[in-house]
């Protein structure tokens, strides 16, 4: 059960949250992140070299994910948030030290690592913390403007990249993509964390006879809202998986997050090549690219909008998604971004409320490790999706690629409007007793 107080303490608030939109900030102005496909092709890298680095890339947050979301939910989930930009600083001054495919790769698997620390741990703090102060109604709300922090963080990078890069070259772009890296070590200090001691010898941890955590019974971690002890890392990460396996309201949001998450997660990387397709030359490809990220920035900050939203609505805010992806797309015109800086900005909102359904069907010790389940999902997701991509538009082409990606947001719509209102409807209240 969630635990709401009479009387909400603003300033705590505002330090979480200030806290955290400056560390979203920062971890995502990355100088390097609208260079390093060219900086990789200037030095010699071929497109499937380039191609395997991502594959690298996703494989890494695959492999970390899970392992790093039971480390949060055992050791401290601040310590991790501090860790992350550390490791992925680590992994940009590589590639300028040593430009080569192998300190490329290893830059990648840095990333990844790096991403996996982050995922699963931000989220469990946040909900956290807000639980503490009751206002855990306001997750959606902060998670949405840190998001939107975040696309702040990537648009600055684009505008800065370029004056940096003329002035001092890739060295310059590392130095400046590292500092910023450790600039969000040092704010990640300042997020509050109130949790008790994880190691607690007088009370271990109720097991079945086969000898699994028990989850979902009165007095056992399922219970316990967030208290952090008693379970060990390996206890922790078979009581997350555990609970996602057995509970199916909690298994549902995981899959409705890696659904809603990975389709337009993935197009991003692929809409250069759809404003190409349209004509235009590559010195405009960064303004219709800056207009996608404007929509996602208002998407963001339509999340206490979207939380009103019913069962069906949600399901609505899906099909449009959908149909302003296929149709952006299709138009195969400049004017069709719009389209798509409208979808992208729906897909950012359905994604944040969707990451607060997930919060407010989880409980326990594990909240890390649920939620970088979902994470380690999205990122399967997306692998399937790079691969399915590329093969349609080999055959047909970039727009025609998009429009059929497009088509999960039609069929989860769908779904969502023809189950049983008991076992569809979509939480955005902050409860786990909402309307959903």
């Amino acid at each position: 059960m969630i635990r709401i107080a009479s009387r909400v303490p603003d300033p705590p608030v505002r330090r979480l949250t200030a806290t955290l939109y400056g560390y979203a900030f920062l971890s995502d102005l990355v100088l390097l992140y609208p260079l390093y496909v060219v900086f990789f092709a200037d030095t010699g890298l071929s497109v499937g070299q380039v191609s395997s680095l991502f594959v690298i890339w996703s494989a890494a947050g695959i492999l970390f994910e899970v392992p790093s979301g039971a480390w949060a939910d055992v050791v401290s989930r601040r310590l991790l948030l501090c860790l992350a930009p550390l490791v992925t600083a680590t992994g940009y001054a590589l590639w300028v030290v040593l430009p080569s495919y192998p300190a490329f790769a290893v830059g990648f698997l840095l990333w990844g690592a790096g991403g996996a620390l982050v995922s699963g741990a931000l989220e469990a703090l946040v909900w956290t913390e807000l639980n503490r102060l009751g206002a855990v109604d306001r997750f959606a709300r902060v998670l949405g403007r840190a998001r939107t922090a975040g696309v702040l963080g990537v648009v600055a990078s684009g505008v800065l990249a370029g004056p940096v890069l003329a002035a001092g070259g890739y060295p310059a772009v590392a130095v400046a993509s590292v500092l910023a890296c450790l600039l969000a070590a040092l704010v990640a200090t300042q997020l509050p964390e109130h949790r008790p001691p994880v190691v607690e010898p007088t009370r271990p941890p109720v097991v079945e006879p086969a000898g699994s955590p028990v989850v979902g019974q009165a007095g056992t971690p399922a219970d316990r809202e967030d208290d952090g002890g008693g379970l060990g890392w390996w206890e922790t990460l078979r009581a997350g998986v555990a609970q996602v396996r057995t509970r199916p309201p909690v298994r549902g949001a995981v899959l409705l997050v890696a659904v809603v998450a990975a389709d337009w997660g993935a197009l991003d990387e692929f809409t250069p090549l759809l404003a190409l397709e349209t004509g235009v030359g590559a010195q405009v490809v960064p303004l219709l690219l800056l207009l996608l990220w404007a929509g996602v920035t208002v998407g963001g900050l339509l999340a206490p909008v979207g939380e009103r939203l019913s069962r069906r609505g949600y399901a609505a805010l899906l099909g449009l998604v959908g149909v302003a992806l296929a149709g952006g797309a299709l138009l195969r015109h400049p004017a069709g971004f719009v389209l798509l800086a409208v979808a992208f900005g729906a897909a950012q909102l359905a994604t944040v409320l969707a990451d607060t359904r997930l919060q407010a069907r989880i409980t326990g010790d594990s909240r890390a490790t649920v939620t970088s389940l979902a994470g380690m999902a999205t990122d399967v997701l997306i692998i399937g999706t790079y691969a399915g991509f590329g093969l349609l538009a080999t055959v047909a082409g970039t727009s025609v690629a998009f429009a059929v990606t497009a088509g999960p947001y039609l069929l989860v719509g769908l779904v969502l409007l023809t189950r049983r209102r008991r076992g569809a409807a979509v939480p955005t209240g902050g409860t786990a007793s909402g309307p959903c």
